[in-house]
């Protein structure tokens, strides 16, 4: 018998062995693909197919999460995938690093930093308490370069900081070289993103000096030509600073090869803007209009543009304004609003900074001048006039909301510091005093059954068991075991409003209080607050929390978020 057991044990191992060997054997013959040649799929979707036939949900995930790598078109098709695959497998750090790698793909493909940071969020939730410190670690590091993007540059230098001091004792040559690759990568990128928020917040001597210690600590392999390249990048960031502008140029161009041929175009276009001002401060315009007129380029082809290059535009207006050029001027006068409507779409908070030296009225009342000199057309001027007024009406409603928000939120704050002084528990809509008489509360059933209800809500209340969701009257009279017209008699004399309304106060000022006090949560969605709190959508949290403290939830994080840091100034 033991000897059936210790074969069959022996049987099964050799099993899990050959399997394994047959997944990384075919890893060994796309891994050596460039990313997005689909040439790998020949194998991938052998590997696709093994792991689905063996319910190998683990190798599913790693099969999918390869896809991403190596398809142009679907990647995020194969991250839902890869999240599904992640799910089946029951284990947090696959989940996590399926939500990181949708992110990733939101962010560095796509451009669209609001979806990426939803996702690493939610990779945030399942990675906080894996012993996996480097998937923590990559997650913190792309919070912090959506950050960076977003504006909050001292946030994100903090997140920065924090990857570097992680990344840097791990760069010892005793690490498994698969291990030391992914570590200096890691330190590198958070280095280079750490200058950039240093530079962006106009730091330049911290800027150099980590600068100084990157180049001194890049290996000279060719594995690490694009950090190199980012690395120039900056350098001609920091000589364009100093005024040595054909210093700058050389830096610009020695960095260029290696982000077009991952076509980087955030940072391409950014350093054509640069290289286009360096021109223009040389008095080489011919130089200075062909790398503006690059930016122009890419622009159009990807349609996402950084707040700092928006000037680029202006670069071109003033030069074709100055050659009496006004079909060019006019071009680029609605590029440069076009590309405003971008950035105040994806950088909402950074608008009003966006408009500082070519605000939205000039650029409009120049658009005006101009289709003035080319047509005489009388009902289009009065178009425009209608449009600047119209502009002018949202800007005074937008001014008025937000002094209507920063009034709800001051009478909330006040709300709650009340509330707060009268009980130190969750606060009641009437005085639930058991000593009440049932005459004076109208009850028709026993004085014993009341007192008993009142303890099993207070108890409820306590143990938070209002933010189970699909709560209801029945589900709660059964827990308390007694009938739905007991309870729903003590809830309305003694809470002062029925059933709903007693759950949905509990819910939002658990809610409030947890924006209010926890920094984490308010950087989750508002789907995922309304979850936690036991809301079934976000709509209905949303206008409930609206009822009920005057303001809405996003609004209410927003004005949270702005008083701590200007108490922090």
């Amino acid at each position: 018998m033991f000897k059936k057991i210790f074969s069959s044990f022996f049987l099964l191992l050799a099993v899990l062995l050959y399997a394994q060997d047959y997944y990384s054997k075919l890893r060994e013959k796309y891994y050596k693909f460039e990313e997005n040649d689909s040439r790998a799929f020949v194998f991938i979707n052998q590997y696709i197919q093994k792991a689905k036939s063996e319910n190998n949900n683990e190798e599913l995930f790693q099969a999918y999460k390869d896809a991403i790598l190596y398809s142009e078109e679907n990647k995020l098709l194969y991250a839902d995938s890869a999240i599904d695959a992640a799910k089946k497998s029951g284990k947090d750090v696959l989940i996590g690093d399926a939500f990181l790698s949708k992110g990733a793909i939101y962010y560095f493909n796509k451009r669209k930093f609001q979806p990426a940071l939803e996702e690493y969020l939610k990779a945030y939730e399942y990675l906080k308490d894996s012993k996996d410190d480097f998937l923590k670690y990559q997650n913190l590091y792309h919070i912090g370069v959506v950050k960076s993007y977003l504006g909050y540059y001292e946030e994100a230098l903090e997140i920065f900081n924090q990857c570097i001091a992680y990344f840097q004792p791990k760069l010892s040559d005793k690490l498994h070289k698969n291990l030391l690759f992914n570590n200096r990568k890691g330190y590198f990128n958070s280095l280079h993103q750490a200058i950039i928020c240093y530079q962006m917040l106009g730091k330049n001597l911290e800027a150099d000096h980590l600068l100084s210690k990157a180049m001194s600590a890049l290996p000279p392999s060719k594995d690490f030509l694009l950090e190199k390249s980012y690395f120039n990048k900056c350098l001609g960031i920091s000589e364009f600073r100093k005024k040595n502008y054909n210093k700058a140029i050389v830096y610009f161009d020695e960095s260029l090869p290696e982000l077009i041929k991952i076509n980087d175009f955030t940072w391409i276009s950014y350093i054509y803007y640069y290289k286009g001002r360096s021109y223009e401060i040389l008095g080489n315009h011919e130089s200075e209009v062909k790398n503006y007129k690059k930016v122009d380029s890419i622009f159009n082809k990807n349609t996402f543009i950084l707040p700092e290059v928006r000037k680029n535009y202006e670069g071109l207006i003033e030069f074709y304004k100055k050659n009496d050029n006004h079909k060019e001027e006019l071009y680029y006068t609605n590029q440069l609003l076009k590309a405003d409507s971008i950035i105040a779409s994806d950088f909402k908070y950074l608008s009003t900074k966006v408009y500082k030296e070519y605000d939205t009225k000039k650029l409009l009342e120049t658009k005006e001048d101009l289709e003035k000199s080319n047509s005489f057309n009388k009902i289009f001027i009065i178009l425009c006039l209608a449009v600047i007024g119209f502009l002018g009406f949202v800007i005074f409603m937008r001014l008025k909301k937000q002094k209507d928000i920063q009034k709800s939120y001051e009478e909330l704050l006040k709300k709650m510091q009340e509330s707060k002084k009268q009980t130190p528990e969750l606060p009641v809509l009437k005085n639930e005093s058991a000593s009440t008489t049932d005459t004076e509360k109208n009850i028709k059933f026993d004085s014993s059954i009341v007192e008993k209800l009142l303890s099993d809500i207070q108890t409820f209340e306590k143990n938070k068991g209002y933010l189970e969701q699909g709560l209801t009257l029945k589900k709660l009279a059964e827990q308390f075991k007694t009938n739905t017209s007991y309870l729903s008699q003590v809830i309305n004399e003694y809470k002062g409003s029925n059933f709903n309304t007693y759950i949905n106060v509990l819910r939002i000022n658990y809610a409030t209080q947890k924006i209010y006090n926890d920094k984490e949560w308010r950087k989750y969605s508002i789907e995922h607050i309304a979850s936690a709190s036991g809301f079934n959508n976000r709509q209905s949290f949303s206008n409930t929390f609206l009822d009920q403290n005057g303001i809405r939830p996003a609004d209410f994080i927003k004005k949270r978020i702005s008083e701590l840091e200007e108490q922090k100034k």
